[in-house]
């Protein structure tokens, strides 16, 4: 009887822990406040974000394209790149995008604590606004974790946790080929949706090849692209 006892506490115990790493990366759900995937409309409008960074030679080539395209997106930035390129994220904003907070060291914020997460966060949107960004300053967790602490700070200080619905480098074989991440992206779009693409770093490459075909296509199909807040202002 003991043993069964232990055997079924090792399984509840194997259950709740595959169920909180489920919770963990979850775009749609987390324990406290708002989590923001896409945006409910039936207006064709979509946001385009980029995470990481900034680097400035892939931050003046991604400028160029939005700027050629004449589109504003939403720029989810790392603290610690951000004071070590403060003048890349003057850069974007001067050329009217978003800048929004990426955590400073990016790293997985799941058995974190308190402390840590209002140091990653508020000294993030400390440079943010060294950078000349006057808006809002939106979160996305680094690599789409949180647990109980980060949501909790976010919720207490009225923030939404921002994810997104469109993520072609979550597939290897699209990643690695800008026609691909082009098709899945104008394939899976729908109105509303928050496409999330990297492109700072060289691993990027095909990623920043993929941009212009994508604005193109989905313009093409009648879309417009807004920053994740004017995209968050036409939701019901």
């Amino acid at each position: 009887m003991k043993k069964l006892v232990i055997l079924l506490a090792a399984l509840l115990l194997i259950i709740s822990l595959g169920s909180l790493w489920q919770v963990s990366k979850s775009r749609t759900f987390q324990f406290f406040g708002e989590i923001v995937p896409r945006v409910n409309t039936n207006q064709k409008v979509v946001a385009l974000t980029f995470d990481d960074g900034p680097e400035p030679n892939a931050t003046d080539e991604l400028l160029q394209i939005l700027n050629q395209q004449n589109v504003h997106a939403t720029f989810f930035v790392i603290g610690g790149a951000l004071e070590e390129h403060l003048d890349s994220g003057k850069k974007i904003v001067a050329a009217g995008h978003e800048l929004g907070n990426h955590s400073y060291s990016h790293v997985r914020m799941l058995l974190v604590s308190p402390s840590f997460v209002k140091l990653e966060i508020e000294s993030t949107d400390k440079l943010i606004r060294d950078a000349g960004y006057q808006g809002e300053i939106l979160f996305r967790p680094p690599y789409g974790k949180k647990l109980f602490t980060l949501p909790y700070y976010l919720s207490k200080h009225g923030r939404k946790s921002i994810t997104w619905d469109l993520e072609p480098d979550s597939y290897p074989n699209i990643a690695a080929d800008a026609d691909k991440i082009t098709d899945y992206v104008l394939t899976n779009t729908r109105p509303g949706s928050i496409i999330l693409l990297h492109v700072m770093y060289s691993s990027g490459k095909e990623g920043m090849k993929a941009v212009p075909k994508i604005i193109e296509g989905l313009k093409a199909k009648g879309y417009s692209f807004k920053t994740v807040s004017e995209l968050l202002a036409v939701s019901p």
